[in-house]
């Protein structure tokens, strides 16, 4: 797994092995950052259920000035880490250890909002809707933002999300990606 552009293209990244995390591929990630606008104007990012961190670290390579990662796993934070040093991006890096649900209630709490959002949790669990309705009640997403989460094709989005308006979404391999913008 690499970073696949921006400053640190090429950049070996680490993973768990044997870990239940599954990293975004590196054909998916490029494809993902490439449908979000050129000159990448994100500078806060949200990295939700970070696994390797591997979101969040593309969208620094590309511009993002802060990006906090949450994960609720030690291997995983353990990893994200790790990358982050490999990277030498920990400037401008906060890595949270916890669950995702109560950490997006404490960064509500402290007034945070962020111009991107990845949410990637765990395949065929409540925890992708669940998030992405705490998101937009919370209203976590500033005005502009975007919000792409990625589920299993198995687990499509359900029902809309009050506070998000979805506004694409694609399909690689087994991996459903919806963008949202805030409503």
């Amino acid at each position: 797994m690499r970073v696949v552009g921006g400053s640190l293209k090429g950049r070996r990244l680490a993973s768990l092995k044997g870990a239940p995390i599954r990293p975004t591929s590196d054909k998916a990630r490029e494809a993902i950052f490439n449908i979000l606008p050129r000159g990448f104007p994100f500078k806060r990012i949200l990295d939700l259920f970070a696994g390797t961190g591997a979101m969040g670290i593309e969208a620094m390579s590309r511009g993002g000035d802060a990006v906090t990662f949450v994960d609720a796993d030690a291997g995983s934070v353990n990893i994200i880490r790790k990358n982050l040093d490999v990277c030498g991006v920990k400037e401008g890096a906060r890595v949270l250890k916890g669950d995702a649900l109560r950490e997006l209630n404490a960064l509500s709490r402290r007034g945070e909002e962020f111009d991107l959002i990845f949410v990637d949790p765990p395949y065929n669990t409540a925890l992708f809707e669940e998030s992405l309705k705490e998101i937009g009640r919370l209203g976590l997403l500033r005005a502009e933002g975007t919000l792409v989460a990625e589920t299993s094709k198995r687990s499509p989005l359900g029902a809309e999300v009050p506070g998000l308006v979805l506004c694409d979404e694609r399909r690689y391999g087994d991996t459903l990606v919806y963008f949202f913008k805030r409503r």
